[in-house]
């Protein structure tokens, strides 16, 4: 038995790795065109040492798409060698004279195949061709799409082929044509069996190996796409003289650097830098810089000076100058961020004279004012090395260094939480707090927020380093942890003289980050990077190398088919008694166990919950049709709200009245207004569910109600109401249901409307409610590695309770884990101290005696 548990992890590793190398997205082979000399374009040889013979039907199949930004787009994609006497070539002619971009030339004669890819498909996803030689019937076939093209082609009954892309240096055959394109999975078939598969999944080196027959390619000047989603790539270094001041614009990709006397615009996707010079403009230690592309306008912000002057792109002029301030240093490392909505500016925090700052400062830019917001909150607590990032209704704040006073002499220390600002009530509200790391780490300026896929991305580095390192991390808008994506970017952090930040170009789909750094002689240098998106983590690059060559896919199948029989063979040798095990690793009760705690220490197994025909209310808002097509961008902004009024108050109570509508969504409008506002919005809304199928607005009790068929269509939420609903004690199976319903997050992260806050607050108190009802009625010797995690899953929604904490503190102790249960207390008393402002006086003996 032992040595069966011990085989099949090992066959796990073998198989998983190369599973985790098939299922990479970012990768392929990148050439390099005209942008550089003809001895440094990039050529792909499939058999550099000899040729490919066959003596049957074959077929060479790959998928290709083009580097956007490039000056020419003209060349030769592929070009086949037939017995080293004639070439079959797919090439690119961008010519305007031409409607056919793409071409087959046999010899010195074009072909009748000639096709287009649409443009938008081209430049942004990997298109197949697949190029069939069929010798019974006599003719070259090209497929792309959907669309196949016939030409009529002799070969001999054995024909050897020399197989090249992009440049090629082959006897007479040379070309250094080659258009901006990336290149994956090269297929070569015969008699309809894989002979042989590239897929161009390296990160460094000439050699790009063959997963079937161990064929290796030969690649020179390669560009392998790999390494640019994992290595940032420094774009340009320069030094101004004075201070300066970094913004970007994201749509356009155009990075803008403000100095006293210039604006310096840097586009990522051509690597142009322009200089625009301009009267002299004062740029101060705490002052921050901001594009926004509505207005087309750079906006240096003077924090200290409250006041803001605007430089616009188009005059490519100030609207003035400001004097020298007699104080300053204030507010530096400050967030900030544009709300379009109220046309206005707001600036989050910053430091300066030994204090950290909580301050909240809109400057509108109609009116010209600048406000300091009451404080409605104790979440946002002062600091400043924060990251920011601009959202639908607010911005996400997350991180930074400070102090829960403001001192700096009293207690400064690193914050992980992760806030939400609303702009509309000017609150705060605090979605998660990260576990406190090993090392401490603070954030560049900026984060990139992905609220359509519930992501942020930041830069962090050590604070008490001056030779460090930026690295990116990947987190979540709705649950407590990160990745590290990328390299390291070298950066020297020297605080109030250095600053960093992050920013996303969407037209190249590159993240972009920049370091500003003062030096001596009163200068500044400027270090822009880019990272190809999605960025790769180390473990995502290093997977090929954990996986080898495709022979081990081989060898994994070979062993699993051992493995089949060697677990048949120890089953029949084995007594029925001893197959006792039901998961490799499970511990197996002792007999004199009682019934009660064998049950709670069985594993317990859960359904995912299905993304067909659903509605999913935790997390972020997803609705799935009967196809698993998200159709939640067919919902206007009015009509999701809609949606969710309706949905909700059919669930949880019996519907809602027209009265209650008007008073929740046309509260601003007229009786006839709201009426006419309703008739029509839910006629909108019934023409979007009818994507459902089961899902029907009616009103036959007086009350609108959102009928739902909850035998074709899921909602958790329902789901979630059915455990609740009660008030009863869960068994551990439902825990673990309640727990897989609420692990996509909390309820309805992504939507924030006055009504919805008492649903939430009621999601919250029932959950919790539920998770201490289950805690109370087991023995913490039954399963302290359940209660655990059932405390875990109470700090979610409430960091400071107290009985999950005990809870806690008691599990980790009856496991002998004593210094993660003083981690632990000391963890609750930090945070408790932070959100009621006093300190929480139960020491380790008060809680485990409790």
């Amino acid at each position: 038995m032992r040595a069966r548990f011990l085989f099949l992890p090992v066959l796990v590793l073998i198989l998983s790795g190369y599973k985790n190398s098939t299922c990479a997205q970012s990768y392929g082979l990148g050439f390099e065109s005209f942008e550089v000399v003809q001895d440094k374009r990039t050529g792909l040889d499939l058999s550099p040492d000899q040729t490919l013979c066959f003596n049957s039907d074959f077929e060479i199949s790959f998928e290709m798409s083009f580097l956007a930004d490039r000056k020419n787009y003209f060349g030769y994609i592929v070009r086949l060698i037939e017995n080293d006497t004639r070439n079959i070539d797919v090439l690119y002619d961008n010519s305007d004279a031409v409607t056919q971009h793409f071409k087959v030339v046999i010899g010195d004669r074009f072909s009748t195949i000639a096709f287009n890819i649409p443009e938008a498909d081209l430049y942004s996803k990997w298109n197949k061709i697949r190029l069939l030689f069929n010798k019974k019937q006599k003719t070259i076939i090209l497929i792309s799409g959907s669309k196949s093209y016939r030409y009529p082609f002799k070969s001999g009954e054995k024909s050897c082929y020399k197989m090249l892309f992009g440049a090629t240096r082959y006897k007479n055959f040379t070309t250094t044509d080659v258009p901006p394109m990336k290149l994956r999975n090269v297929v070569i078939s015969e008699d309809g069996t894989r002979k042989y598969y590239w897929p161009l999944d390296e990160m460094s080196g000439n050699k790009a190996p063959e997963m079937l027959a161990g064929r290796d390619a030969f690649t020179n000047n390669p560009l392998w796409i790999k390494k640019m989603h994992y290595d940032w790539q420094p774009l340009k270094t320069f030094v101004l003289q004075g201070p300066a001041r970094v913004t970007c614009d994201q749509a356009g990709g155009n990075v803008h650097i403000v100095s006293r006397d210039s604006l310096i615009s840097y586009r990522i996707a051509t690597s142009q830098m322009t200089f625009t010079p301009h009267a002299p403009q004062s740029i101060f230690m705490d002052d921050q810089v901001l594009y926004e592309k509505s207005l087309d306008k750079v906006f240096n912000i003077h924090i200290n000076e409250r006041k803001v002057t605007a430089f616009d792109l188009k005059t490519r002029t100030w609207n003035r100058n400001e004097p020298d301030s007699t104080l300053k240093t204030h507010f530096l490392h400050a967030n900030k961020f544009y709300s379009k909505p109220d046309s206005a500016i707001y600036l989050l925090g910053g430091y300066g004279h030994l204090e950290y700052k909580s301050n909240v400062q809109k400057y509108s830019l109609g009116s010209g004012t600048w406000t300091d917001l009451p404080k409605k909150d104790t979440v946002f607590t002062p600091r400043y090395l924060a990251a920011l990032g601009a959202a639908k209704g607010g911005a996400y704040l997350i991180g930074g260094y400070g102090s829960t006073t403001g001192k700096q002499i009293l207690n400064p220390r690193n914050w992980y939480d992760l806030l939400f600002f609303n702009v509309k009530n000017q609150t705060f509200k605090r979605i998660y707090q990260l576990e406190t790391p090993s090392e401490d780490f603070v954030f560049a300026n900026s984060m990139v927020i992905r609220e359509n896929e519930g992501s942020f991305y930041a830069l962090i580095h050590p604070k008490d380093k001056f030779n460090t390192a930026l690295q990116l991390i990947r987190g979540s808008l709705t649950t407590p942890g990160y990745v590290t994506v990328g390299s390291q970017i070298p950066y020297q952090f020297l605080d109030t003289g250095s600053f960093a930040d992050l920013y996303y170009d969407q037209h190249s789909h590159r993240f972009v980050a920049v370091t500003l750094n003062k030096l001596d002689k009163n200068q500044t240098r400027v270090a822009i990077y880019s990272l190809y998106s999605p960025p790769l983590s180390s473990s995502q690059v290093n997977v090929q190398e954990q996986a080898g060559t495709g022979k081990q896919l081989w060898i994994g199948i070979a062993l699993l088919v051992l493995a089949g029989g060697f677990i048949l063979y120890l089953r029949k040798k084995t007594p029925a008694k001893a197959e006792l095990p039901t998961e490799p690793g499970e511990v197996i009760p002792a007999p004199e166990m009682d019934e009660a705690a064998v049950s709670n220490r069985q594993p317990v197994k859960i359904k995912p919950i299905p993304q067909l025909n659903s509605i999913l209310l935790f997390g972020n808002l997803q609705i799935f049709d009967d196809q698993g097509v998200e159709i939640t961008k067919s919902f206007t902004p009015l009509l999701k709200e809609l949606f969710l009024v309706l949905l909700l108050y059919s669930t949880r109570r019996e519907g809602i009245s027209s009265e209650k509508l008007k008073e929740l969504l046309w509260f601003d409008k007229t009786a006839d207004s709201a009426r006419n506002n309703r008739s029509v919005n839910i006629a909108k809304l019934k023409t979007v569910l009818d994507k459902l199928q089961h899902c029907t607005i009616s009103k036959e009790t007086g009350y609108w109600r959102l009928n739902v068929d909850h035998e074709h269509i899921l909602i958790d939420y329902a789901l979630y109401l059915d455990l609740v609903s009660g008030k009863r004690t869960l068994t551990k199976q439902e825990v673990s249901e309640l727990a897989n319903i609420t692990k996509r997050g909390s309820f309805l992260a992504n939507q924030e409307y006055e009504w919805l806050d008492s649903f939430k607050s009621e999601v919250s108190n029932e959950i919790v409610d539920a998770y201490l009802r289950y805690a109370t009625s087991v023995d913490i010797s039954d399963d302290p590695e359940f209660l655990i995690r059932l405390a875990n899953y109470i700090f979610y929604f409430d960091p400071v309770n107290e009985e999950a904490m005990t809870l806690k503190c008691k599990a980790l102790a009856h496991l002998g884990k004593h210094s993660m249960a003083k981690a632990t207390l000391e963890n609750f008393a930090r945070e408790y101290s932070r959100i009621y402002g006093e300190e929480f006086n139960k020491d380790m003996p008060e809680v485990l005696h409790s």
